[in-house]
């Protein structure tokens, strides 16, 4: 599937993604990108990502995530797995040490941006174990 995303344009692929509300995998017709992951991608952004969201995102975040490339979980604590039940990446079978999944009803794969206050308190209470 690398091969067929390296050619298409990465605003789209994020657009796609963090806009969806399809559970399954992304579908790539043969020889073309069609439209992946979401084939009703709408033209207007929801409500809760703007398009100077969107573009910051596009441009930073790989380099955001670069610092925990490869740093992998401690076995020495639990882990709380925060998903939206419409995520296209719901799978939680390779989380070490998962102690529980908080599967939030109508939220997709951008669940801080969707639900920000529901992510806030399910990380604050876990927090405030320690």
């Amino acid at each position: 599937m690398e091969e067929e995303l390296a050619g298409v344009e990465t605003g789209y692929v994020m657009k796609n993604i963090l806009t969806t509300r399809y559970t399954g995998p992304p579908i790539f017709p043969k020889g073309e990108y069609g439209t992946g992951f979401n084939p009703n991608t709408p033209d207007d952004l929801p409500s809760w990502l703007t398009q100077q969201d969107l573009d910051y995102y596009v441009a930073k975040n790989w380099e955001l995530t670069a610092p925990w490339s490869g740093v992998g979980i401690s076995n020495k604590i639990g882990v709380r797995f925060i998903i939206g039940e419409l995520d296209l990446v719901y799978n939680s079978s390779d989380v070490p040490n998962l102690e529980q999944i908080f599967v939030q009803k109508g939220v997709a794969h951008f669940n801080n941006q969707e639900a920000p206050q529901d992510v806030t308190n399910l990380i604050y209470h876990f927090i405030q174990q320690f």
